[in-house]
């Protein structure tokens, strides 16, 4: 059983970079495409800080010997998951030509800057194996807000312009923070909840290769109509 997360974590990591890479090489051209390229590589790359000392840590001495580590892995995931709903934005306003949406943006920004700051704040006390779970909930009450905003933004749209790919994003969002929550909330009391940090992953796998189905599609498309 120990050999199990470690495999589908290496897999999800290198699936999402692998995937990040090819966009941003094939959007040379198309701002969309590069930027779900920079979003998957910051996805990815975010979460190899701390998926790949778990992976140390459940194949060696455990996750109590390496919580210095992991502490600091799940910080920088924590920051570059932020990063990654603010390219999301960004590529929602270009996909449905969404201009001076100044209101919206502040928003975005309260949350993300709130989000940033209280993730640095010491009494989060990231090298520390128990650490206050209590902060774990303040950290993540901005995320949760800038997700709600973002979902409810990118389904809108969606449903307007029958936009069935962002309809898929969005149910995916949706699904991701469905399992995240009652992790942040109930798994320091009851760990078997941490389970749901694998549906909660393979969400955010199905945002990437949503993308990058799309992109494959084009180009195929492109190459029939060459040919």
């Amino acid at each position: 059983m120990n050999y199990i997360e470690p495999v589908f974590d290496v897999f999800y990591l290198a699936a999402v970079i692998s995937m990040g890479i090819i966009m941003i090489a094939a959007g040379k051209n198309n701002l969309i495409v590069r930027l779900f390229g920079i979003m998957a590589v910051v996805l990815g790359g975010g979460d190899s800080f701390h998926l790949i000392p778990r992976i140390y840590a459940l194949l060696t001495t455990g996750l109590e010997a390496n919580a210095a580590a992991l502490g600091i892995g799940k910080l920088i995931t924590s920051v570059t998951m932020t990063l990654f709903y603010l390219i999301l934005y960004r590529i929602w306003e270009i996909r449905f030509d969404i201009k001076k949406a100044v209101g919206i943006r502040v928003f975005i920004g309260i949350f993300v800057i709130a989000r940033i700051i209280l993730n640095f704040m010491p009494q989060n006390m990231w090298t520390q194996f128990n650490a206050p779970a209590n902060w774990g909930i303040y950290r993540n009450i901005p995320f949760a807000l800038l997700g709600i905003l973002i979902v409810y933004l990118i389904l809108k749209k969606a449903i307007e312009n029958n936009d069935s790919t962002f309809k898929k994003i969005g149910i995916a969002v949706i699904i991701s923070f469905a399992c995240y929550i009652p992790v942040v909330l109930w798994a320091s009391s009851f760990g078997i909840i941490g389970i749901l940090m694998i549906p909660k992953t393979i969400a955010y796998l199905w945002v990437v290769f949503i993308g990058f189905k799309e992109i494959r599609q084009k180009q195929l498309s492109c190459l029939i109509k060459a040919s």
